[in-house]
């Protein structure tokens, strides 16, 4: 673990049903709550994940639900969330399409910090869903702006054909990991290998969902699409190569590191018209 102080104080905290810093004016702990605390402790040591165990993620301003059968959300993630409100500050009603949206972090935030945004979010793990529609309905009783959640692939040629050419942006956190590639524990044993394995290269998902993009957006549309630290100059070649884009960059997360490749639909050219990748 690369912060075993910070995770027990977590464990710890999730137990007593408290803040980190309320564990300062905590007082004794009940005998209940010493030996639920051991064995959550124990269980961190095997390399459960720690959101596993206290049954939530921190996402920008939110607390997800999250779980066995769903991917965690990181906090690099929260980079190209921020760079999708860029996109549509300003506008009233844009429309976003998060796919392979797991726990609906990405989705979720959007649709509770633009509040006029329409979202559609699009998970095609039957597990994973789930957690989409329990965080979807929590938000929504919250008072944010509902989020539509949708079953279905980000490579499907019909999916969400009804909204062919009209989408603001496309975002996208897929499965980018290359075949073989070692993991921690953590990820290779608990999260979902659907939301992982991207096949030989880490870009077979990807290539599909260039395609899905492509059709969806309206000319002058965005895509975000978050990658592995070493696809920062082979995924923004593969935007560049799948014809119809424009302003291709490549982003770095706050260790530096490329995460995410951004890119504009290009505005002369229909949404549903693209090259051969």
């Amino acid at each position: 673990m690369e912060s075993p102080r910070v995770d027990a104080e977590l464990l710890l905290a999730a137990v007593l049903g408290t803040t980190r810093a309320g564990l300062l004016t905590a007082g004794d702990v009940p005998a209940a709550a010493v030996d639920r605390f051991a064995g959550w402790v124990e269980l961190r040591a095997d390399r459960v994940p720690l959101q596993h165990l206290t049954g939530t993620a921190p996402f920008r301003h939110l607390e997800l639900a999250v779980g066995p059968g769903v991917f965690v959300p990181r906090p690099e993630t929260e980079l190209i969330a921020g760079w999708v409100l860029d996109r549509i500050a300003g506008q009233d009603a844009p429309l976003v399409v998060d796919l392979g949206t797991g726990s609906g972090a990405i989705a979720l935030s959007v649709a509770s910090e633009h509040p006029g945004a329409r979202v559609v979010a699009v998970e095609r793990d039957a597990g994973a869903i789930e957690w989409t529609r329990h965080n979807a309905r929590a938000r929504a009783a919250a008072g944010d702006t509902p989020v539509d959640v949708r079953a279905g692939d980000m490579t499907d040629p019909q999916l969400l054909a009804e909204l062919d050419g009209t989408v603001d942006v496309v975002v996208s956190n897929p499965p980018y990991v290359p075949d073989g590639a070692g993991l921690p524990r953590e990820v290779a044993d608990h999260d979902p290998p659907l939301a992982l394995w991207g096949g030989p290269d880490g870009l077979d998902v990807v290539r599909g969902l260039l395609d899905t993009a492509a059709r969806l957006l309206r000319p002058g549309g965005w895509l975000g699409i978050e990658h592995a630290d070493q696809q920062g100059a082979s995924l923004p070649a593969l935007v560049r190569a799948h014809g119809g884009w424009t302003d291709v960059a490549d982003h770095p997360d706050l260790a530096g590191r490329p995460r995410h490749t951004t890119a504009q639909r290009t505005r002369a050219q229909r949404a549903g018209h693209h090259s051969a990748t």
